[in-house]
């Protein structure tokens, strides 16, 4: 979607510099919100991209200002009301009014890392043939959708090249809005920083994993 998350090639945001802090957590409660965000999500009532749509649904000016974990855990609210495992009033009470729901699975503790090494296989197999090949000239179609979408604002409608193909895996726009995988051909596409920002940049060229529906071969209009 066209959101506050989607700062990539944006002005006056400045540039990104190292900090010398690599520390992953600064605080017991960001702790506590990557546990509860792992717990939720693996009763099965969503999916990850769902998580990544309910993070791009909070107001611009509330993303912008908010840490990395204080937005996980405004998403988390939001999808537990959204499947009705909590209310607005029992999240700001902190006092469950009912006796729980019935969920699909409960992640144990003992099994939490062998479920963080398994990850989340989004490969699927191939029902039908890739459409692009290693080195086709392609063009991103100039999308906005007001949902979710992993084609950034900032390549849409911009001529690359393809230099790999990864195999059909779960699109995304449509496993975040419940509407099923889905899966397409996913490649890796390389543009030219100059056609991106302009003859001015310093950038040398970006690689921009696209899905098949969010191409086409250069030589047509953007869509």
């Amino acid at each position: 979607m066209n959101g506050a998350q989607d700062v990539g090639g944006m002005q006056s945001f400045g540039p990104i510099r190292h900090q010398a802090d690599t520390s992953v957590f600064h605080a017991d409660w960001e702790r506590r919100v990557l546990a509860m965000t792992l717990a939720m999500g693996a009763v099965g009532k969503w999916n990850i991209d769902m998580s990544r749509a309910a993070r791009e649904t909070l107001p611009p000016a509330q993303y912008l200002a908010s840490t990395y974990f204080e937005i996980w855990f405004e998403a988390l609210k939001t999808l537990l009301m959204d499947t009705g495992l909590l209310t607005a009033a029992e999240i700001a009470s902190g006092v469950s009014d009912n006796h729980g729901n019935s969920v699909p699975r409960v992640l144990m503790a003992n099994d939490v890392a062998a479920a963080l090494r398994r990850g989340n296989p989004v490969t699927r197999p191939a029902v039908t043939e890739a459409r692009f090949r290693v080195d086709d000239e392609v063009l991103t179609r100039q999308l906005n959708p007001s949902t979710h979408t992993r084609l950034p604002r900032y390549c849409r409608g911009r001529r690359g090249r393809v230099i790999a193909v990864h195999g059909p895996q779960v699109f995304p726009d449509s496993n975040a809005m419940g509407l099923g995988e889905e899966p397409h051909w996913l490649y890796t596409v390389q543009f030219t920083g100059a056609e991106l920002w302009g003859k001015d940049t310093t950038a040398a060229s970006v690689c921009v994993d696209c899905w098949e529906p969010y191409l086409e071969y250069s030589n047509v209009t953007p869509i």
